[in-house]
Formats: C-alpha cells, sequence, structure tokens
C-alpha cells in the first residue's frame, strides 16, 4: 500500500495481474476485531447478560423492577421476561435474549437456568483459550459433555403415571415451577387449577394439547386467591343490555346475530314528510310492526339468548325484554367468531335466515361481577363444540396481574410437556450434581485435548448449583461440596440443596420435580449456544459516533 494514498483507509489484494482491489470499504470507519480478541469480547458480553440474571435462580432467586420507554414498571424474576424488557445493544447479548426466547418457546420454563448456565460454561471456556486450547476444541468437548449429561438425565428419570384421576405427580411438577414466583404463597391452588385447565383439554391418547383453547384472562381488584377455572370462555367484556333481564340462563339457545335490531333504511337518498298526527302514529306502527316481526323471527326459532354484533335502540330492547329474550350488544367480530366456534353455532346475517339448526347452544351464559367496580363480563359455560376452558386471573394492580399470567403460563407449559414426555427428574440442583459427577468420572476415559473441555462442562453445572445455593442463602461452596460427596457415596441421584430450609436434602421426598424434557433442552440450548459464541472470531462493526 502505497504512502500518502487512500488506499491505506481501506483493506485491499492484488489479484494474479497485480490489479488491486478493496476488500472492506471505509476501513478506518469501522471497528474490527479478530482471533481471540473477538471471541473473548463476545464471552465478556455473555457473561454480564448472564451475570445479571444469575441472582434470579432458583426459588429464593430476586426479582428484577424494570421501566420501559413509557414509564410502565415491571417487576419479574423470570428470565424471558427480564431480557426482553433489557434494552441490550451488544450482538451476542442479543442472543442471549435468543437463547432464552428459544427456551420459553419450546418449553416455557428454565428460561433463567439455560443462560445462567450458558454464561459458566463460557466463562470456563475463557480460562481454557488462556491455556492455548483452541476454540472448536473446546466447542467440541462441551459437545461430548452435553451428550453424556442428557444419556444420564433418561437414565434417572422416572416416569409419572398420568390419568384423569391421578393427578398428584403433575401437580407436584406444577408446584415446583410456580414456587420460585411472585405468586408462590398460592402455589398450591394455582397448580390445581393449571393441571385441571391441561387435562380438560388434553388428548392423552396422542399425547397432545392444544394451548390455544386454554385463556388466560385477567381484571384488576381482588386477591390472587380469587383466580379460577371456568369450564368455558370469557368471552365478553359486555353486560345485558337492559337492566331487568335475567343475569343467568341456563341451557341456552343462542342466536348470534350481525343485523342491526332496527327497520331497513333504503340505499337510495330519500323524503319523508309528515305533515299530520295520523301519519305520525302509521309510521311508529310501521316500525313497532318490524321490530316485533324482528323478536318474533327470534322467538319462533327457540332462541332464548340473543348475542348481537350491532347495537338496538330503546324500542327493540324494550320489546326483547317483553318477550323474555335476553340480550347482548355491541359485541365485537372476533369475539363473534369465537362464540359461534364454541357454541356450534352460526353467524346469521339476516332475520329471515333465523333458522333452529344455526343456533349455539352452551349449558350456561351467565353475568359476573367485579367487588365494587362496575366491571361486568359475560361468561359462556359448558359449551356444545369447544373443550375450551379460561383461567381468570385477578390481582391487587396491573404488575401483579401480569406477572401471575406469567408464572401461570409457564406452569401450564410445564404440565403440557409432561403430557408429551411424562418423565421427570429430581429439582434443588440434584439432576445438575449427578450429571456434573457423572461427566468428571467419564472424563478421564476422552481422550485429548477435550477431556479438559469435558471437565469445564462438570465445573459448569457446578456453578449453576453453587448460584442455587447462594441465592437461597446458603454457603454455596460448602453446600455443594457436602451434596456432590453425599451423593457419590450414598449413590442417591435425588439429593439436592435444601433451598426452602426444610431440613431434608432428598428431592424426592421435597416433591421438587422438573421435567426431564425441560432439563435436557435446557442442556441443549445452552451447549449449542455456547458454540455458536466460541466459533466466532471476527467481527466488523461500524464505529460509535464520534
Amino acid at each position: 500500500i502505497c504512502e500518502g494514498s487512500n488506499w491505506k483507509k481501506m483493506s485491499i489484494a492484488f489479484d494474479e495481474t497485480g490489479r488491486p482491489f478493496i476488500i472492506v470499504r471505509e476501513q478506518d470507519k469501522k471497528e474490527r476485531l479478530k482471533g481471540i480478541e473477538a471471541v473473548k469480547a463476545n464471552i465478556a458480553a455473555a457473561k454480564a447478560v448472564s451475570r445479571t440474571l444469575r441472582s434470579s435462580l432458583g426459588p429464593k432467586g430476586m426479582d428484577k423492577m424494570l421501566q420501559n420507554q413509557d414509564g410502565e414498571v415491571t417487576v419479574t424474576n423470570d428470565g424471558a421476561t427480564i431480557l426482553q424488557q433489557m434494552d441490550l445493544q451488544h450482538q451476542i447479548a442479543k442472543l442471549m435474549v435468543e437463547l432464552s426466547k428459544a427456551q420459553d418457546d419450546e418449553i416455557g420454563d428454565g428460561t433463567t437456568g439455560v443462560v445462567v448456565l450458558c454464561g459458566a460454561l463460557l466463562e470456563r471456556a475463557e480460562r481454557l483459550i488462556d491455556q492455548g486450547i483452541h476454540p472448536s476444541r473446546v466447542s467440541e468437548g462441551y459437545e461430548t459433555a452435553c451428550d453424556l449429561s442428557t444419556e444420564l438425565l433418561e437414565r434417572i428419570s422416572d416416569e409419572i403415571t398420568l390419568n384423569d384421576t391421578k393427578l398428584t405427580e403433575m401437580k407436584k411438577v406444577a408446584m415446583t415451577t410456580l414456587n420460585s414466583k411472585i405468586v408462590n404463597r398460592f402455589k398450591d391452588k394455582l397448580a390445581d387449577i393449571c393441571v385441571s385447565a391441561v387435562t380438560s383439554v388434553a388428548d392423552f391418547e396422542r399425547k397432545d394439547v392444544n394451548l390455544d383453547l386454554i385463556k388466560v384472562e385477567g381484571k384488576v381488584g381482588g386477591k390472587l386467591e380469587d383466580t379460577n377455572l371456568v369450564n368455558g370462555i370469557l368471552a365478553i367484556d359486555k353486560d345485558f343490555s337492559h337492566p331487568q333481564m335475567p343475569r343467568r340462563v341456563e341451557d341456552a339457545k343462542i342466536c348470534i346475530l350481525t343485523c342491526p335490531f332496527e327497520p331497513p333504511k333504503p340505499k337510495t337518498k330519500h323524503k319523508l314528510e309528515i305533515d299530520s298526527v295520523e301519519k305520525y302514529k302509521d309510521m311508529q306502527k310501521a316500525e313497532m310492526e318490524y321490530f316485533q316481526d324482528m323478536v318474533n323471527k327470534v322467538k319462533d326459532s327457540g332462541a332464548n339468548l340473543v348475542i348481537c354484533q350491532w347495537g338496538f335502540d330503546d324500542e327493540a330492547n324494550h320489546l326483547l325484554y317483553k318477550a323474555g329474550l335476553p340480550a347482548v350488544r355491541w359485541v365485537g367480530g372476533v369475539e363473534i367468531e369465537l362464540i359461534a366456534l364454541a357454541t356450534g353455532g352460526r353467524i346469521i346475517p339476516r332475520f329471515s335466515e333465523i333458522a333452529p339448526e344455526k343456533l349455539g347452544r352452551a349449558g350456561i351464559v351467565k353475568e359476573v361481577h367485579f367487588g365494587t367496580t362496575r366491571d361486568r363480563m359475560i361468561v359462556l359455560e359448558e359449551c356444545a363444540k369447544s373443550k375450551a376452558v379460561t383461567i381468570f386471573v385477578r390481582g391487587g394492580n396491573q404488575m401483579i396481574l401480569e406477572e401471575a399470567k406469567r408464572s401461570i403460563h409457564d406452569a401450564l407449559c410445564i404440565v403440557r410437556n409432561l403430557v408429551v414426555d411424562n418423565r421427570i427428574v429430581y429439582g434443588g440442583g440434584a439432576a445438575e450434581i449427578a450429571c456434573s459427577n457423572y461427566v468428571a468420572e467419564k472424563m478421564n476415559e476422552i481422550p485429548g485435548v477435550e477431556q479438559h473441555a469435558v471437565g469445564a462442562f462438570s465445573e459448569a453445572l457446578d456453578s449453576v448449583v453453587m448460584a442455587l445455593a447462594e441465592n437461597s442463602g446458603l454457603n454455596p461452596i460448602e453446600s455443594l461440596g457436602e451434596i456432590k460427596a453425599r451423593q457419590a457415596n450414598e449413590k442417591n441421584v435425588h439429593l439436592g440443596i435444601d433451598c426452602m430450609g426444610l431440613g431434608e436434602s432428598d428431592m424426592k421426598k421435597q416433591n421438587v420435580f422438573e421435567s426431564l424434557q425441560s432439563k435436557q433442552k435446557q442442556l441443549q440450548h445452552a451447549t449449542q449456544m455456547c458454540r455458536m459464541i466460541l466459533k466466532i472470531d471476527d467481527v466488523i462493526q461500524p464505529s460509535q459516533y464520534e
């Protein structure tokens, strides 16, 4: 490159004929990290994210308070929510958010643990790189150790019985998930609700659960204890159109209308002149007959409830009340479709098309009131064509309500996973310690440099257990050493950290259960993300504003 020329501002090379060509334009305006420097910078970014979540791990983990640009405050210890709310700039930090989201999408729980484990793996990898081991060899060793750990988890897992009568173990797994949330005081009731919701929509033969059939709705007010399971859908944020209409309809035959209760209007411009009392009375009589005819058509079809997408005036409202037809008006298009699907009814666009076979059916339709507020909702229970259920959450304020919804979502996902795969392992760090001991034992059988990486994987698993003990107010090194020694000597893989201080280290007796699928995915996701980060050795990015 010639001194004094503009060529020194860009990366260039020469082809076989000696002609220069540009590789990276405006090199001086870009920041570039290469080789080990790039790997270490990426590891530092990932470790920073991991350290943020480390204190939120486990049942005694701390909560984080996050404020967004609009001033809304979120208090949570859910890993996926914390990372999504954080305004992260570094690309590797954003990858950690994706890691947490992948765990949340696939499993629903373990979002904090997977990020903490990934951070611990990268911390150990940095030490090995400092000792001169190539990042590729480290990632290969981690892959080997991950395979060993998932194999062991399958061997030490227990199967739980799944049927409609015996759901105790399923409830215990849901309680373990809820134990680390803000709502853990009511974990017993919430676990019951989550298990009932999943089992009512589950197809045990196909081992499949459609979570779309479980709606989680919430209203501010009341207490968390008031949360309940509705065997149907809380479809409409409305009330009955007339204050004297009955507030409860049993064995409801529902006429679902998308046409308004009013006389037809000509589409052309028109002018109506009324110059006498008689003509006015005639017009009023004709209008009354229109309304009466509409109400009679609905009544003759056998319907005992009207749900209308449009409004109707006081005249129609009065006639419906007189005819003993409770009605709900101004129901949105989405809700109308949902009600039609759930009740097996047809949406009727014209009064002339009303017929008995087009009516939807539900066991009970009732109006629900909320405390001293004027909020009302219409509840449809025992719908004819749907097994849909609604978990109706109450809470003192919006923040608690949102956190309760997130906690219930996690518990629902874990129970869903048990229907798909009914194998469990034991929590409290018992599974991690068992894997750590097993991997450390197998380490000496692995030839080559990968042996060191396998040992580092074992240490990273110990680091997660130490974080669990530390967050529970215990001495992390002492607790880990004691449980590792006891597991090895007593050959009992159920021993873990007594986070709740119950004086019992056997997690089977403490009923601390975790889904096998969740634990395996945590190990696999963390290892894959770690391998991806270790393989990046060149980072080119625009420099910061001067």
